[in-house]
């Protein structure tokens, strides 16, 4: 039992932020249901409603978790970067929806067409209120994942996941805006933040400093004793 704790024990902020975030997610998503703070930006007009998008809209649970399930079982070094890089980023996302609730109108109020598609978008924003949309967690958390892809030493040498990975983030930060989940503003907000936490994440390596600082710590203990 020891020996498997030992080797998953990386496993435990994983499982305790993940508790963390769903309740007060949900909490929000509760309170927030006429937000005062409206987003919208003239581009987003200009933007068609384009239900096919639907598809890498979903397809982000999978392509965000077969990330870090990944990274859990064969990168831990950069399973505690992509863990950080996600957790920093949806703890700003709650802390911004708390203290300045938000929302959008940019849904269509009926569907253009009658399709599978539309159906899915439907049941989309039936379970997913028009509202705590700032910055874009789908756009972010995309870029975390293909950051992580590309900085990895083994899947950044792969061709093929480095393309298909480019690709999927790209389809899934235009879904966002495609099937009106998302305000332009709430994209490039997520750009920014990502771009910031990338330097921290991958620039300044602080996953290894804080490492190292524990590290030292222990080592120092280990010799006061």
């Amino acid at each position: 039992m020891k020996k498997y704790y030992e080797r998953y024990k990386h496993a435990i902020p994983l499982f305790i932020y993940g508790v963390i975030y769903l309740s007060w997610f949900s909490y929000v998503e509760k309170t927030v249901t006429r937000p005062e703070n409206l987003i919208h930006m003239k581009a987003d007009d200009a933007i068609p409603f384009c239900e096919i998008f639907v598809v890498p809209y979903f397809l982000w649970f999978a392509y965000v978790s077969i990330i870090v399930v990944y990274l859990f079982f064969k990168g831990k070094q950069d399973y505690y970067r992509v863990c950080t890089f996600l957790f920093t980023g949806m703890t700003v996302f709650l802390i911004v929806s708390t203290l300045w609730p938000n929302g959008h109108h940019l849904r269509p109020a009926v569907m253009p067409r009658d399709n599978i598609f539309t159906a899915l978008v439907s049941y989309l924003y039936k379970i997913d209120t028009p509202t705590n949309l700032w910055p874009s967690i789908h756009v972010y958390n995309s870029l975390g994942a293909h950051f992580a892809i590309i900085k990895n030493s083994k899947l950044g040498q792969k061709p093929v996941i480095h393309a298909g990975s480019l690709i999927l983030c790209i389809s899934i930060i235009l879904s966002t805006m495609f099937i009106k989940q998302h305000s332009v503003f709430d994209v490039l907000t997520a750009f920014i933040m990502a771009a910031v936490m990338y330097i921290v994440v991958y620039g300044f390596d602080i996953v290894t400093i804080w490492q190292g600082r524990r590290y030292g710590a222990r080592k120092r203990r280990v010799r006061q004793v």
